[in-house]
C-alpha cells in the first residue's frame, strides 16, 4: 500500500511494479488520478502549457497497479490498515503488509493576520487555474477603471517568497500582465506592477550566489520590484501592510514562503521531527519494519551530512521513492538487497520565463538562453510522460500569441489556502480533511504576540535539479487562495472554523467576513 502519488509516491509505485513483476499486490491511495509535475505549475498559471500537460496518468502509466480514488484520514499500525474518504464522501479501510507513507506537504502557514483569508497559494493545479484567471480578471477590470488609484491597486500584484515558486510564478506572470496591458492598455499610462518580496538577504537564497544574481537581474530589469529583508505585517482586502511600514495597495497576494508535511503525518501518532516522521537510512519507521516513509512526510538521515535530514524537496522525494521501493521488494524477497539513502546533487535550474533560466548543471554556472535550453530539456527528460505535448505547446507558445482569457472554471472559495488537500478544489457538500492551524504543532518558533511574524528566507524548499531527478516547486508548492475582494477564508490561525453562511451559499471552507467588491462580484464567472 502506497498513500500519495507525489514525486515520491509515483517513483516508489513505478519502481515496485518494475521490481516485483506481477509477484505482489500494489495499491495506490491517492485523491486525484494523476501524477502533478509541480516545477511546471507556474507555466500552467501563466498560460503558457495546458494544464493536462504537467499531469499524468496513474492507471495509464502505473501498469500492474491498482488506484483508489481518495483521502487517507487516518493509519491504525497495529491493525495494518488505512481509513480513507472516497471523492463522494463515502468511507473505507485498506489493509496492508507493507505500508509506504508519501503523502508529501500542504502550505505553510504563519499567523499572520488576514493571511488565510486573502492569500493566494500555489500547491495545485485548482490553484494555478484560479490565479490565472484572477490576474487576467483584475488587469481587464483595471482597464475599465476610471479611478486611477483604484486601477493601480488592481495592477499590483505581491508574492511573498523568493525561493524557487515565488520566484518562478513571478518571473513568468509578470510576463503575462505586460502582454495583457498591451491588449488592454490601462488609463494614464499605468502599467502592471510586481513586488517580490523574502525576509531572505537574496533572491533564490538556497543556491550559488551566481545564481542567486542572475535571477536577480533578469526580474529587476523586467521592472519587478525585488524586496529583500521585508515581508507582510498584515494583509487586507484592499492591500497589504509591510514589515517596514509600507502599506501597498493590491488584490492580489500569492503565498510561496514554503510546505509543511501532511495533516496525515500527525494522525499517525510516531516520533516527529519538524512535523515529519523519523525514519532510518532505509526509510523504515523505527519498530515498524512493515512501515516505511519517504518524501516530504519523512525526516530521513542526511549521510552525507551527519547529525541533520534531507530537506521537503522534490528531488529528495523522487529519488527517496525509489530507495523505499527497492527496500520494500527486498524485504518480501522479490529484488535486490536493502540499501540506505545516499544523494548526490549535481546542479539546479531555475525558469525565469521566455528563453530565460539560471541554471548550474555539473556546477557550471549558465544564464540567459543556454540555461533556459538546459531547463527546459532537464523538464522534458524528467517528465514521466506529455513530452510531445509539453514540447509542442512551448512551440506554439514561441511562434503565436498566448490567450488571454478567464475560464472560469475554479472559484475563489474552492482554493483556500489552508486547506490540507491543495491538489482537489472544494466542491458543495464535498467531504474535507481538517488542516493542522497553521502556528501551532507544525511550527518550530511561536513568536510572542507582539513580535512580527516573517516567512522563513527563501520561502519554499528548492528544486528543479537538473541531476537527473524532477523536483518540484514548493511548489511546488499550494492551493491558490481566496481572492482579496472576493469570499475570504475563514481558516485563519486563531480564528474560528470555516463554515457556511447565509450570505455564502456554497458549503465550502470559507464565509464572507466583509462586503464584495462590486466589481470583482459583476466580473466573477458564476
Amino acid at each position: 500500500m502506497i498513500v500519495g502519488a507525489g514525486f515520491a509516491g509515483y517513483r516508489a509505485a513505478r519502481t515496485l511494479a518494475r521490481l516485483t513483476r506481477d509477484r505482489a499486490d500494489i495499491t495506490v491511495l491517492n485523491p486525484t488520478d494523476y501524477f502533478l509535475y509541480l516545477p511546471l505549475l507556474p507555466q500552467v498559471a501563466a498560460g503558457v502549457l495546458e494544464a493536462r500537460r504537467v499531469t499524468v496518468s496513474l492507471p495509464g502509466t502505473l501498469r500492474g497497479v491498482r488506484l483508489v480514488l481518495g483521502e487517507a484520514d487516518g493509519v491504525d499500525l497495529d491493525a495494518r490498515t488505512v481509513r480513507y474518504v472516497d471523492p463522494e464522501g463515502g468511507a473505507g479501510t485498506l489493509g496492508y503488509d507493507r505500508l509506504v507513507l508519501a503523502v508529501g506537504s500542504v502550505n505553510k502557514l504563519l499567523p499572520i493576520p488576514g493571511v488565510a483569508e486573502h492569500a493566494h497559494g500555489f500547491r495545485g493545479l485548482p490553484e494555478a487555474l484560479y490565479l490565472r484567471d484572477h490576474v487576467t480578471r483584475q488587469v481587464e477590470l483595471a482597464a475599465a477603471e476610471e479611478d486611477t488609484k483604484s486601477c493601480a491597486a488592481r495592477c499590483t500584484f505581491v508574492v511573498v517568497g523568493a525561493g524557487y515558486t515565488g520566484t518562478e510564478v513571478a518571473a513568468h506572470l509578470q510576463m503575462l500582465t505586460d502582454r495583457l496591458a498591451r491588449r488592454h492598455p490601462l488609463p494614464g499610462g499605468l502599467r502592471p506592477r510586481w513586488l517580490l518580496l523574502d525576509v531572505a538577504p537574496r533572491v533564490l537564497p538556497e543556491l550559488d550566489e551566481r545564481l542567486s544574481r542572475t535571477a536577480d537581474r533578469v526580474l529587476r530589469a523586467r521592472g519587478v520590484d525585488v524586496r529583500m529583508g521585508t515581508s507582510v505585517k498584515e494583509a487586507m482586502r484592499d492591500g497589504v501592510l509591510l514589515t517596514d511600514g509600507e502599506f501597498v495597495p493590491s488584490r492580489t497576494l500569492v503565498w510561496c514562503v514554503g510546505v509543511r508535511p501532511d495533516p496525515l503525518v500527525e494522525a499517525v501518532r510516531q516520533p516527529l521531527e519538524h512535523g515529519r516522521l523519523i525514519v532510518d537510512p532505509f526509510l523504515r519507521m523505527p519498530g515498524r519494519p512493515d512501515v516505511f516513509a519517504c518524501g516530504d512526510a519523512a525526516a530521513v538521515p542526511d549521510l552525507e551530512r551527519p547529525g541533520s535530514f534531507t530537506p521537503m524537496t522534490a528531488q529528495h522525494a523522487w529519488r527517496q521513492g525509489r530507495v523505499a521501493a527497492e527496500n520494500v521488494a527486498g524485504s518480501l524477497g522479490l529484488g535486490r538487497r536493502r540499501r540506505p539513502y545516499r544523494h548526490r546533487d549535481l546542479g539546479f535550474a531555475v525558469d525565469l520565463g521566455g528563453v530565460r533560466a539560471a541554471a548550474n548543471p555539473f556546477g557550471i554556472p549558465l544564464s540567459g538562453p543556454a540555461a533556459g535550453a538546459v531547463t527546459r530539456g532537464y523538464h522534458l527528460a524528467a517528465l514521466p510522460g506529455n513530452r510531445v505535448r509539453v514540447a509542442a505547446d512551448w512551440l506554439l507558445d514561441a511562434v503565436l500569441p498566448r490567450q488571454g482569457v478567464q475560464l472560469g472554471l475554479v472559484r475563489a472559495w474552492s482554493v483556500p489556502l489552508d486547506t490540507a488537500s491543495p491538489e482537489l478544489a472544494r466542491v458543495p457538500g464535498g467531504p474535507e480533511r481538517p488542516a493542522v492551524p497553521a502556528g501551532e504543532e507544525l511550527m518550530t518558533h511561536k513568536p510572542r504576540p507582539e513580535e512580527p511574524v516573517k516567512p522563513e528566507p527563501g520561502g519554499e524548499p528548492a528544486k528543479n535539479q537538473p541531476g537527473g531527478e524532477p523536483v518540484k516547486p514548493e511548489p511546488g508548492g499550494e492551493p491558490a487562495k481566496n481572492q482579496p475582494g472576493g469570499e475570504p477564508a475563514k481558516n485563519q490561525p486563531g480564528g474560528e472554523p470555516a463554515g457556511a453562511g447565509p450570505d455564502h451559499p456554497a458549503p465550502g471552507p470559507v464565509k464572507r467576513t466583509d462586503p464584495a467588491d462590486p466589481a470583482d462580484r459583476a466580473n466573477e464567472p458564476d
